[in-house]
């Protein structure tokens, strides 16, 4: 019993973490297309 709860806690977590990886290489992406916009509005 102990170790299926540990195998689900586990997977859960790695989910999570993975999850977190790509929201943040989504808002790096968001913030590059900005800066892009923003430099090219300049110009």
């Amino acid at each position: 019993m102990f170790r299926k709860a540990l195998i689900t806690l586990a997977i859960g977590s790695c989910a999570l973490a993975l999850a977190a990886c790509n929201t943040v290489r989504g808002v790096g992406q968001d913030l590059e297309s900005v800066a892009n916009t923003s430099e090219e509005a300049i110009n």
